[in-house]
């Protein structure tokens, strides 16, 4: 393999492309059990029929770990956003379409979204009565077992050559209510600086699957609460302020 044409560089990985192969090489000290969970996600996500680029091997490179897909050659949905800003509202509309798609399927191996965030909140260091309300919330939110991507966002859609969208990273995919995967998308536009594109976005997925934005909204503290346990400074400053309207439930 070829490791010379760099496509984008990660925190914990660096992605490269060999021809028509991608090859997403994590960090020497990046979890064995993280990269196996990764390609298997994506593996499960690939039965649904759900467009993603398909898994070839998880291998080593130099002590590396290596996850091997079929690249996608095309332009991300961030990108067609940045060139054609007077389309937006287009795009987000195609953005929705995706998402309910994928929210439309289910993979009974994924790991339950419930259970995650559960333990996420637990680790938080925030007051032990907020994490007890938090967790409250959570059971008493309603159930369900529909595929989360975790990470949906314009920059994680490929749009190949012939138009055909194809969805990266399902690193963080689990099984669950939806509504949260929803607000984690709307937390991203957010924290991209989009106010005007997370309004439209949160709105039009309201109009699209029938629902109440209070029924979105409700989840916004308890997705913010599981984000603070992988954040940087500038999101744990915006996640907080989301967490602390809970006292408001």
């Amino acid at each position: 393999m070829k490791l010379d044409r760099v496509i984008a560089v990660r925190n914990n990985k660096t992605v490269y492309r060999d021809g028509d192969r991608c090859i997403k090489v994590f960090n020497a000290e990046y979890s064995k059990a993280k990269v196996l969970k990764e390609a298997f996600n994506q593996s499960l996500i690939e039965e649904t029929g759900i467009n993603v680029p398909k898994i070839i091997e998880v291998t080593m490179l130099d002590g590396k770990w290596a996850i091997v897909s079929e690249f996608i050659k095309g332009k991300t949905l961030a990108q067609y956003m940045e060139e054609c800003p007077e389309k937006k509202e287009e795009y987000i509309s195609f953005f929705t379409d995706l998402q309910m798609n994928i929210h439309s399927k289910t993979a009974p191996c994924l790991d339950k979204l419930r259970e995650k965030m559960s333990r996420q909140i637990a680790q938080t260091e925030i007051d032990a009565t907020m994490r007890y309300a938090l967790c409250s919330c959570l059971d008493n939110m309603p159930k369900d077992s529909r595929i989360c991507h975790g990470d949906f966002n314009p920059s994680n859609i490929i749009i190949d050559n012939n138009e055909v969208p194809y969805i990266l990273d399902w690193s963080r995919a689990t099984q669950g209510n939806t509504s949260a995967d929803v607000i984690r998308s709307y937390f991203l536009f957010m924290l991209d600086e989009d106010m005007t594109g997370a309004d439209t976005y949160l709105d039009m997925i309201c109009t699209k699957s029938n629902t109440n934005k209070k029924d979105f909204q409700k989840w916004i503290p308890i997705v913010a609460a599981a984000d603070l346990v992988k954040c940087n400074e500038r999101e744990r400053e915006f996640l907080i302020k989301w967490v602390n309207t809970v006292r408001n439930k």
